[in-house]
């Protein structure tokens, strides 16, 4: 367990301590000094501090170890809410939670298709708002909204994308529109790193404990938690696993280069190569707008042992094994979530793919495991990431890259 630093000030100790509360779920005073290093007096007088401010409540009492049984502490659920939005071609998910990270109320909507953001922003504001009044949150407990969009952060001077109508709904496009129409504070953030988020803070994983989120929607993303905050990279830009080189003689991405693992293993690559077989492709609708739509019955299709559907979610899942195999090794990982649309269905076909290629080739496989698994949130992960987001970056900002919230 790691211990707080001699040093640190007293937000940094105040927001580890709330940490450490958040994943244990119940703890003792005892057992936060043991864990944090700190003094049993030091802890009374943040655990005071926080019991104050409604954060966390006394629930119960422990285990008896042969004297006076302690109290356990636990965050209040109810004192801080967030919401997060998934912005996405297909659909748009709205989901307000509470402290812990638990659904409370959710919404699905039609997605944003080809439309610009000055078309669509509009309804994401009035859906937006109608779901926090159905939910009857007190405002002032709501602390934020996270919108989670596949793409990049920064402008840059080229555009990657010929696809100019996605382009814009870019992360770095986006920000600053979201901002000035939802009247509350806001943060944009890509889809993958919002699903990892999820899994750290809803999940209950202790700052510790670093992992993967390989996130699958359209294409491949990969969020990744170290020391109890997402790892974002010069540019906050980390995670494009979906264009790490797999074949350097492979079909060409539209990034520009060849053999990616998007251009290999995404949903549209599967459906391309469904589509060059007459008896698969007279099930398939065939469209640009329709790949999630046949990739995810061609999924279904395999997991019900259709041969053709399963040698090419198979094929697909091989090309992922191989990329995660490369991060392991890079990383020295010991977890790695699945999570995402993509997964829905085949999702377990991944798992087992992955799972067996690292335990065979992983560099470090004799020194200890890396357990490959899928995500607990379900599709709507990047929803609920995209609120835990809020709920860590407001509650446990320890870390200081952060990102800030924009009012």
């Amino acid at each position: 367990m790691a211990k707080i630093l001699k040093g640190a000030t007293a937000q940094e100790t105040h927001s580890a301590i709330l940490d450490l509360i958040r994943s244990s779920g119940t703890v003792t005073r005892v057992a936060l000094a043991d864990r944090s290093g700190l003094t049993g007096a030091s802890i009374s007088r943040v655990v005071k501090q926080l019991l104050a401010e409604g954060l966390i409540v006394e629930t119960g009492l422990g285990d008896p170890t042969g004297g006076k049984r302690a109290t356990l502490l636990q965050f209040n659920p109810r004192a801080r809410h967030a919401v997060g939005i998934s912005v996405d071609t297909l659909s748009t998910t709205y989901v307000v939670t509470d402290m812990n990270g638990r659904v409370i109320e959710q919404l699905a909507s039609k997605g944003i298709g080809r439309d610009t953001p000055a078309t669509v922003i509009t309804r994401l504001v009035d859906e937006l708002e109608d779901l926090i009044k159905r939910t009857g949150v007190e405002p002032t407990t709501l602390v934020g909204v996270g919108v989670a969009l596949a793409g990049r952060q920064g402008s840059g001077s080229s555009l990657l994308r010929a696809d100019r109508e996605r382009y814009a709904w870019e992360p770095f496009a986006v920000q600053g529109q979201l901002s000035q129409a939802i009247e509350h504070p806001v943060v944009v953030e890509n889809d993958s790193t919002c699903a990892a988020i999820g899994e750290f803070w809803a999940g209950r994983i202790p700052s510790a404990n670093d992992f993967a989120t390989l996130y699958l929607a359209a294409g491949f993303g990969l969020g990744l938690v170290t020391n109890g905050d997402v790892y974002r990279g010069s540019s906050s830009n980390v995670g494009e696993i979906g264009h790490m080189v797999l074949d350097v003689d492979g079909p060409e991405c539209w990034c520009g280069g060849r053999g990616c693992l998007e251009a290999l293993a995404a949903p549209a690559r599967v459906v391309e190569l469904a589509q060059q077989d007459p008896t698969l492709a007279k099930d398939l609708r065939g469209k640009r707008s329709s790949v999630r739509t046949d990739f995810a019955r061609i999924a279904r299709r395999a997991t019900e042992g259709d041969p053709r559907c399963l040698e090419l979610i198979q094929q697909s899942a091989r090309y992922l094994a191989k990329a995660l195999l490369s991060i392991t090794n890079l990383l020295d990982l010991s977890q790695i979530i699945l999570a995402g649309p993509g997964f829905s269905e085949a999702g377990d076909l991944y798992v087992q793919a992955a799972t067996e290629e690292i335990n065979r080739l992983s560099f470090v496989r004799a020194i200890h495991p890396t357990r490959v698994e899928l995500s607990k949130l379900g599709p709507s992960a990047a929803a609920l990431g995209a609120a835990s987001l809020v709920l860590h970056s407001q509650l446990t900002p320890h870390q200081t890259s952060n990102r800030a919230l924009t009012s």
